[in-house]
């Protein structure tokens, strides 16, 4: 029988291709989509908004941090799709005992790459993923170096103020657009005060339209502190999402050097 590591080193094995897949990661979800996972798909979370088809025809099992475990039961997945930092360890380790789950881990875009062929092995999608990914490796050659060393904060929480730093999806993107994230040195989601942030000085304050919905008016309020900064509210998932959303950087980023 077929046994398959995901990016956690962990081994599923499988009898067959898997044919009641759940993906309790929104990226995933829309990338199974793309690559033609429509039949097969039988749940995803409420946050699988992309695109409206599948979030308007399949079976919601709660939230990435919040699953309905009795639900996911019910429907009897064969392959459970999930990823380290969006979905609960509990949660994930409780599936574990009952299902066969798959588990990326993304900080990169090679990470990315590596989560498609993965799980286009498993899914006899190998020909649809090759063809995906050629797309956004040369949509992204536009992109590199782009913003040629300009420093920047990106906020992803409002009260505290939160931002993106070290060991993330989101810092890597930032690095590969040529931007300096301010909070380079710290790691993961830390939290940042308004002085700290006077001090640093920022070029630009990229606030994201998610987790925390960024609205004009946090600009204004922002702005009274860092006068010499250009901030803008800034597509969320274009900057966190892998898979799929990758093919939508290029385009938008360069959206955005029009206004910056």
């Amino acid at each position: 029988m077929p046994i398959y590591n995901d990016q956690l080193n962990n081994t599923i094995t499988l009898t067959k291709t898997p044919t009641r897949i759940i993906s309790v990661v929104p990226s995933q979800s829309e990338f199974l989509w793309h690559i033609g996972i429509k039949k097969q798909l039988v749940g995803i979370t409420k946050f699988c908004i992309h695109p409206t088809e599948m979030f308007n025809s399949i079976d919601r099992v709660g939230g990435t941090k919040k699953l309905n475990i009795d639900k996911i039961r019910a429907l009897k997945p064969d392959l459970i799709i999930a990823n380290k930092e969006e979905n609960n360890q509990a949660e994930i380790e409780l599936l574990q005992k009952e299902f066969n789950v798959w588990i990326s881990d993304i900080y990169n875009f090679d990470d990315s790459f590596k989560m498609m062929k993965l799980l286009a092995l498993i899914l006899n999608k190998e020909e649809e993923v090759k063809v995906l990914i050629t797309q956004i490796k040369k949509s992204l050659l536009s992109i590199k170096n782009i913003f040629n060393k300009k420093t920047v904060a990106y906020f992803i929480w409002y009260k505290p103020y939160m931002l993106a730093a070290n060991d993330t999806y989101i810092n890597f993107i930032l690095n590969y657009l040529g931007l300096k994230n301010i909070a380079f040195k710290l790691t993961r989601y830390p939290s940042i005060d308004i002085e700290n942030l006077e001090k640093l000085k920022p070029q630009f304050c990229f606030l994201s339209s998610e987790p925390f919905p960024f609205k004009q008016k946090h600009i204004f309020e922002l702005q009274q502190h860092l006068p010499n900064s250009k901030i803008i509210i800034v597509d969320g998932e274009v900057f966190s999402w892998y898979g799929l959303r990758m093919l939508h950087l290029a385009k938008y980023v360069k959206s955005l050097t029009s206004i910056v």
